[in-house]
């Protein structure tokens, strides 16, 4: 039986919070960002907010029609991330401001991810996937992916990623996805893994496209 999946639109924000942070409360990356699991519990969806209103804005959320997964994409030209700018720089600082300005590691992820970006070429960037507690291990997160991976080995696009945990590093292995450099250690905290994927064809076509 196949998964409905649908792209999200501007109605669809609270859901989309609320799926988010349901989803990643036990993560090892937010509990480093949110340590103590009131404060988790209290302060966390700001920051799901915060990738959420710029995933809409500026890229592609996939949803399933049921509301129980959704998968955060942007489409990413060459050399964007890395070049210096001073937005590029500021974005972290502004995400903060708007989350939690206390906590410096809400600002830290951001730099740090974005630090072991790659640059070189064009690609797809998974934000982020979540899927309601109740339903993972369903295969939601695999079909969600799954459903842009084939476009981007129709159009030629590669695809990128940071894994923050052991579980999802493998499924997304199984997906074709390879380790992209030595992984992230967070100071004091887990690791992250950047991971690549190659499109398994090569077919012309246009550039990844969100619309």
């Amino acid at each position: 039986m196949g998964v409905a999946i649908r792209t999200a639109g501007d109605g669809d924000r609270e859901l989309l919070v609320r799926l988010l942070d349901e989803a990643f409360q036990d993560d090892p990356v937010s509990s480093w960002v949110f340590p103590g699991e009131e404060y988790r519990r209290t302060t966390h969806h700001r920051l799901m907010a915060a990738f959420t209103d710029l995933v809409l804005a500026e890229g592609r959320v996939d949803v399933t029609e049921d509301g129980s997964a959704c998968a955060l994409w942007l489409s990413v030209p060459a050399a964007e991330h890395g070049d210096g700018t001073p937005e590029d720089d500021e974005g972290p600082a502004q995400v903060r401001r708007a989350v939690d300005p206390e906590n410096d590691r809400v600002e830290m992820i951001g730099r740090l991810t974005a630090g072991i970006h790659p640059s070189g070429r064009a690609h797809a960037y998974l934000w982020m996937i979540g899927v309601t507690p109740a339903r993972q291990g369903e295969g939601l997160g695999t079909a969600l992916i799954g459903s842009v991976l084939d476009r981007c080995d129709r159009e030629g696009v590669p695809a990128y990623l940071e894994a923050s945990s052991v579980r999802s590093r493998v499924l997304y292995e199984r997906l074709g996805f390879a380790p992209a450099g030595e992984p992230l250690l967070l100071p004091d905290g887990p690791h992250m893994w950047p991971m690549w994927r190659e499109p398994r064809t090569r077919a012309a076509g246009p550039s990844f496209d969100h619309a």
